[in-house]
C-alpha cells in the first residue's frame, strides 16, 4: 500500500512539473517508464543533447571547405558519436512514450532518418575519398534536423509550424506580387527596351526581360535604388513616375500586405498554440489531482502531508519558508488539505518567482551604534535613499558623458574627468554606508556590481596613465576609452527611471526567450543555405590580400569577374569558401534595406564610372558572372524565406509583445499571492526597503533599494515579494487568458482531442480569439 501511494506521488509530481514548463509528452505511467522519464527531462541529459546537436552543427567549421581542417578520420569519429548520441536519446524517448505514439510522432521518423542518411552519407564519402574522387556531402544539410525534432526544441517546431501555417495565406499574396512583378517588367520592357539607352557601364538598359525582372524585384528591396531609375530618368524625367508608381505598389503596399497576412495568421495560429497549453496544462494537473484526491467533507481533497511532498519532489530547491508562503496560498482558511480549485493551480504558483528578503542589521549598527543612529547618520541616510539622490547622480552621468565627447587634451576637461571619478566613488561610498554591504554587493544586484567595477577600474586605469606619462612616454589612452564607453552604459539606468521607457525595456526583456527560439530558427535557415551555397559556389571566387602578385588577383581569382562592379568593389572575401564566409554572407543578405550607398573601393579603370552599389545586387550579379545567371534564384529565395516569412513573423512577434505589454496586469494567482504575504505580514513593496534589510534574491538593481516612503521596521526574519512583470513571458500572459475561461469541473477534451485542435475549432464558454488578443 505504501509503495502504491509513493508511486502515484511519483506519478503526480511528473505531471505537475510537465505542466509547469508546459510538457506534452506521452509517457507510460508504470514505475520504471516514470523513473526513466525524470531521468529523460533531468536538465543534465537536456544539455547534452543540445551539446551534441551544436557540436554536430558545427562540423561544417572543420570540414571540407574548412575554416579549421580537421583530418576527415577526426571529423567523421566526432559525428558518429553524435549520432550514436542521437539514436540513445530517441531509444530512451522510445523506452518512456507508448508506441503506437512514438511511431506515429513525425519528428521521431524524420531524426531516425536522417540517422541513417548521415551515417550512409558518411560510408559512401568515405570510400570515394579513399580513391581521390571527390564527391558531395549532402547529408550536411540534414544536420538541422536534429535541432528542430528532439523534443527539448518544441518552441522552434512551434515556430516552423507558424510557418508553415502561414505559408497559404502568403501564397496567394505572393503569387499577386509576382503578378504585379512581371506586369511593370513587361511594361518596363516595352518603355525603354527600344530607347537604346545605356547603364553608366555602357551595358544596354532594359532589354532582357529576365534582367528586368530580377533589376525590379531588387528595387522592391530598394537596394538599387536609385541606381536602377536614372538611365531612364536622365533621359526623361517623366518615366520617374513610372518608378514611383512601382515603388508605392510593390514596396509600400504589397510588402505591407505580406506583414498583415504574416501578423494575422501568426497570430491566430500562436493562440490556437497555446490554447492547446492551456489544456494540456489544465488536463496534467486534473490528473496529479486524481492520484492523490482523498475524500472529505463529502468534497475530494488533498493532505496536507501529501501535499507537502508533492511539491518537494516538484521543486526541490525552493526555500522551506518559501514552500509555507504556497501552503498557505493554497490552504487559505488552515483547514488542512487543499481543494481541487486550489490545487489545480499549483504549477501557475511554481512559475511565479517569489523572492525571499531577510532582514539583518547594518554592521555599522553594530560596531558603532551611537554614531551610525545620531541624527546627522539618519539624515545622511535618509538623503541618499531620497529619489532625488538618484535623479542628481542621473543627470552627473549625462554631463560626464557630455565632457567625454570632449577633447580631453583641454586641461580642464581632464581635471573634469577627476572630479566625476570623486563623485561617483562619493556614490558608492554613501550607498554602502546606508545600505546593508551584503545587500548592495548582492549576487543579483548587477547595477551596483557594474557600477563599482567600472568607477574603481577607471580610477585604477586614470592613476597608472598619469603616472607612466609623467615619467615615460607610454600613454595608455585606448585602455581609458574603453573604460569610458562602459561608464556612459550606465545611462541605460536613466531608461528604467521613466515608465514608458520602462514598458519597451520590459518588453526587450520579455522577448529574450523568443529571441533565441527565432536565433535557433534562424540558424537552421543560415545552415541550410550556408551548405547550399558552398556546394554551388564554393572555390569560385577568392580573396588576395591587397600587395598580392598572384594570377588574376584584382579578379577575386576569377578571370570572370574582370573589370565587375564585384572586383571593383573588393567585395572578394564576400564568398561561399567556407562556412563562416556563408554566414557572414547571409548575414549580409538579410540586412538587404540599406538606404545608404556604399562606394566601391579602389580606382575603376580608364572609362568606366564609378558607381554606389548595395551588396545584394553585387552578390548577385558577381556570382551569377562567376556560375550561370539562375544563380541569381539562390538568393532570391534566400531573400523570400529569411526576409519576407521568418523576419515578417519575428516582426509579429514584438508586435504581439508590446500589444501584451501595454494591456499586462497581475493575475489572479499573483494577487492571491501578494494578499497572502500581507496577511502575514511578511510583505514589502520594491520602493519601502529599509536600510537594515539584506536582499538575498532580489531581482532588480539599486532602484530597488531606492524610495522616498519607508515600510514600519522589521525584526530578523524573512519577508517575500512578487518578482517584477518584466519576468513575465508573452507566451505565459497568453496561457493565462486561455486557461482564466477554463470552468474547474471541465477535464478539457481528450488528448487526441487537444493535438488536432484547429484555430477555427470551437473554444470554452464565453472564450473567443479576441479575448486573449
Amino acid at each position: 500500500m505504501a509503495e502504491a501511494a509513493s508511486q502515484d506521488l511519483l506519478l503526480a509530481a511528473v505531471f505537475v512539473s510537465d505542466a509547469q514548463y508546459n510538457r506534452n509528452i506521452p509517457f507510460k505511467t508504470s514505475p520504471e517508464a516514470v523513473r526513466l522519464y525524470y531521468l529523460y527531462n533531468h536538465w543534465i541529459m537536456r544539455t547534452a543533447t543540445y551539446f551534441f546537436i551544436f557540436l554536430n552543427l558545427s562540423l561544417a567549421v572543420f570540414e571540407e571547405p574548412a575554416v579549421y581542417p580537421l583530418p576527415f578520420l577526426v571529423t567523421s569519429l566526432v559525428e558518429v558519436l553524435c549520432l550514436l548520441v542521437f539514436f540513445g536519446r530517441l531509444t530512451h524517448f522510445a523506452k518512456v512514450t507508448l508506441r503506437n505514439v512514438f511511431w506515429k510522432d513525425t519528428k521521431n521518423i524524420c531524426i531516425m532518418v536522417a540517422i541513417l542518411l548521415s551515417l550512409t552519407d558518411l560510408a559512401i564519402y568515405g570510400v570515394l575519398r579513399i580513391y581521390n574522387v571527390r564527391s558531395i556531402r549532402w547529408s550536411r544539410i540534414v544536420r538541422p534536423i536534429f535541432l528542430i525534432n528532439f523534443a527539448e526544441s518544441r518552441q522552434i517546431r512551434r515556430a516552423f509550424r507558424s510557418i508553415r501555417n502561414t505559408l497559404p495565406e502568403i501564397t496567394y499574396v505572393f503569387l499577386l506580387f509576382m503578378f504585379s512583378l512581371l506586369m511593370f517588367s513587361l511594361m518596363a520592357l516595352k518603355l525603354f527596351g527600344e530607347r537604346n539607352l545605356q547603364t553608366a557601364e555602357g551595358l544596354p538598359y532594359f532589354k532582357n526581360y529576365l534582367e528586368i525582372v530580377f533589376d525590379l524585384y531588387v528595387l522592391v528591396t530598394t537596394a538599387n535604388s536609385p541606381d536602377v531609375m536614372m538611365p531612364a530618368f536622365d533621359f526623361s524625367s517623366w518615366y520617374a513616375l513610372f518608378f514611383i508608381a512601382f515603388v508605392i505598389v510593390n514596396t509600400y503596399i504589397f510588402m505591407s500586405l505580406f506583414l498583415a497576412v504574416v501578423y494575422n495568421n501568426y497570430k491566430k495560429h500562436l493562440k490556437n498554440e497555446i490554447r492547446k497549453l492551456a489544456y494540456m496544462k489544465h488536463r496534467k494537473m486534473i490528473e496529479a489531482f486524481n492520484l492523490l484526491k482523498e475524500e472529505e467533507g463529502g468534497q475530494f481533497v488533498v493532505r496536507e502531508a501529501r501535499w507537502k511532498q508533492l511539491v518537494k519532489l516538484v521543486a526541490p530547491d525552493i526555500s522551506n519558508s518559501h514552500r509555507e508562503l504556497l501552503l498557505h496560498i493554497s490552504d487559505d482558511e488552515q483547514k488542512g488539505f487543499v481543494d481541487k480549485k486550489s490545487f489545480v493551480q499549483l504549477a501557475d504558483l511554481l512559475n511565479i518567482q517569489v523572492i525571499t528578503l531577510k532582514i539583518r542589521s547594518h554592521p555599522l549598527g553594530q560596531w558603532m551604534p551611537r554614531v551610525y543612529k545620531s541624527a546627522v547618520s539618519q539624515f545622511l541616510r535618509s538623503m541618499v535613499r531620497h529619489r532625488g539622490f538618484v535623479w542628481t547622480y542621473d543627470v552627473i552621468i549625462l554631463i560626464n558623458a557630455i565632457f567625454i565627447a570632449l577633447d580631453e587634451e583641454t586641461p580642464y576637461i581632464s581635471y573634469a574627468e577627476w572630479v566625476f571619478l570623486a563623485l561617483y566613488i562619493i556614490e558608492i561610498l554613501l550607498k554602502v554606508y546606508t545600505y546593508e554591504p551584503r545587500a548592495f554587493f548582492g549576487k543579483n544586484q548587477f547595477w551596483n556590481w557594474f557600477d563599482t567595477l567600472i568607477i574603481f577600474a577607471a580610477l585604477t586605469a586614470t592613476i597608472l596613465n598619469t603616472t607612466l606619462k609623467s615619467t615615460t612616454k607610454y600613454n595608455s589612452q585606448q585602455i581609458l576609452d574603453i573604460v569610458f564607453i562602459l561608464r556612459v552604459l550606465r545611462l541605460i539606468r536613466i531608461v528604467d527611471s521613466f515608465q514608458r521607457f520602462r514598458v519597451i525595456m520590459n518588453t526587450l526583456i520579455n522577448i529574450v526567450p523568443t529571441m533565441l527560439t527565432f536565433g535557433g530558427l534562424t540558424l537552421v535557415v543560415y545552415c541550410v543555405f550556408a551548405i547550399i551555397g558552398m556546394e554551388l559556389f564554393h572555390g569560385k571566387i577568392h580573396f588576395f590580400p591587397a600587395n598580392s602578385n598572384a594570377p588574376h588577383a584584382l579578379e577575386c581569382g576569377n578571370p570572370a569577374l574582370k573589370d565587375s562592379l564585384f572586383a571593383r568593389g573588393k567585395y572578394c572575401k564576400n564568398n561561399f569558401n567556407n562556412f563562416a564566409s556563408s554566414f557572414i554572407v547571409l548575414m549580409e543578405l538579410t540586412v538587404v534595406n540599406q538606404w545608404h550607398d556604399i562606394l566601391c573601393g579602389g580606382k575603376p579603370k580608364q572609362g568606366l564610372a564609378l558607381l554606389p552599389l548595395t551588396p545584394a545586387i553585387l552578390f548577385a550579379n558577381g556570382f551569377a558572372n562567376v556560375t550561370v545567371q539562375p544563380a541569381k534564384l539562390y538568393f532570391i529565395a534566400f531573400h523570400i524565406v529569411m526576409v519576407i516569412i521568418i523576419v515578417n513573423i519575428f516582426v509579429s512577434f514584438i508586435l504581439e509583445a508590446f500589444f501584451v505589454e501595454y494591456s499586462l496586469e497581475k493575475s489572479e494567482v499573483e494577487t492571491a499571492i501578494e494578499q497572502k504575504i500581507q496577511e502575514l505580514g511578511m510583505g514589502v513593496q520594491e520602493d519601502e526597503l529599509q536600510d537594515e534589510q539584506l536582499l538575498v534574491n532580489m531581482e532588480s538593481a539599486e532602484h530597488d533599494l531606492e524610495g522616498e516612503g519607508g515600510a514600519k521596521p522589521q525584526s530578523k526574519g524573512l519577508v517575500f515579494k512578487i518578482a517584477s512583470k518584466r519576468y513575465r513571458t508573452v507566451d505565459a500572459l497568453l496561457q493565462r487568458m486561455f486557461e482564466a475561461e477554463i470552468p474547474l469541473e471541465d477535464e478539457g477534451p481528450s488528448l487526441e482531442e487537444i493535438l488536432n485542435l484547429s484555430p477555427t475549432a470551437a473554444v470554452p464558454s464565453n472564450l473567443t480569439l479576441e479575448s486573449a488578443a
